[in-house]
């Protein structure tokens, strides 16, 4: 069945199990009553699989709802011009902070696009604004480690993929075409159950992360005396950014900086 594209009805995806084909490099995507399933990697060559899916469920750019396939001309634009800016507010513990955007339309609708819809393609959009914002923690640094905050394995099962990991890469491949000398290390895991932060106040999910990360031992070496930048997707109250920061610095990895691709407007800085 090589790269081929397969669209079939609810029957047939219900029948397979999501984790067994997220396994195999496969992913199925659930939308309007269909499963979708295509192979791909790290963001490159999903063009066709966004295609299927507005074909579908029905073409419209996921940033404001314009008709069309994607991401709109004027959204991407927008995106791509984003000069990223210095977090103002951050939790205790926490480096620097750098946003590429302020989190709001059209950036939401390209994260959600992305992390919930099955919208692959999306990750490159949401890697060019994140390697923005990498490159201004960075300054004139040459090189970095880019590190994701890790992902619930049942979250990643139920996504059929890992979103941030996927945005990172793209990141990384954005800043090597810049002449950076960037690398993903996957270095932090979950080490205990935690709940959803969705509903969570700020000082709750500073407890429910609390000691929930953990740097892998292989990546300890490694990432010793380097140039680390700990990177999300978007930033709420930063707690998880305080425990991705905590446990590399636990290990004794200092943190240069954090970047995200939006934090929200409570934590826009008004000196950058």
């Amino acid at each position: 069945m090589g790269g081929a594209w397969l669209v079939r009805r609810r029957g047939w995806g219900a029948a397979c199990s999501s984790a067994r084909w997220a396994r195999r490099g496969w992913v199925i995507h659930r939308s309007g009553g269909r499963w979708l399933r295509g192979r791909g990697t790290g963001g490159e060559g999903w063009g066709v699989w966004d295609a299927v899916v507005d074909l579908v469920v029905g073409g419209g750019c996921v940033g404001c709802g314009k008709a069309g396939v994607g991401v709109c001309r004027g959204c991407r634009g927008e995106l791509a011009g984003a000069r990223g800016f210095w977090v103002r507010e951050r939790p205790l513990g926490v480096a620097p902070v750098v946003a590429g955007v302020v989190y709001g339309d059209p950036v939401r609708g390209v994260v959600v696009a992305h992390k919930e819809r099955g919208r692959y393609g999306l990750a490159r959009v949401l890697g060019g604004v994140l390697a923005g914002a990498v490159r201004r923690v960075l300054g004139e640094r040459a090189g970095v480690w880019v590190v994701p905050v890790p992902s619930r394995a049942a979250t990643v099962r139920r996504r059929g993929h890992d979103p941030l990991r996927r945005v990172a890469r793209a990141a990384v491949r954005e800043l090597r075409r810049q002449g950076v000398a960037a690398r993903v290390a996957p270095a932090l895991r979950v080490t205990r159950r935690v709940q959803d932060q969705a509903e969570l106040s700020a000082a709750a999910r500073m407890a429910n992360l609390d000691g929930a990360f953990a740097v892998r031992s292989r990546w300890a070496e490694t990432l010793t005396d380097q140039p680390i930048v700990v990177v999300d997707d978007v930033m709420t109250t930063g707690s998880t950014l305080s425990e991705a920061c905590r446990a590399l610095e636990s290990r004794g990895i200092p943190v240069l900086g954090c970047a995200v691709v939006a934090a929200t407007r409570l934590r826009l800085s008004s000196g950058s």
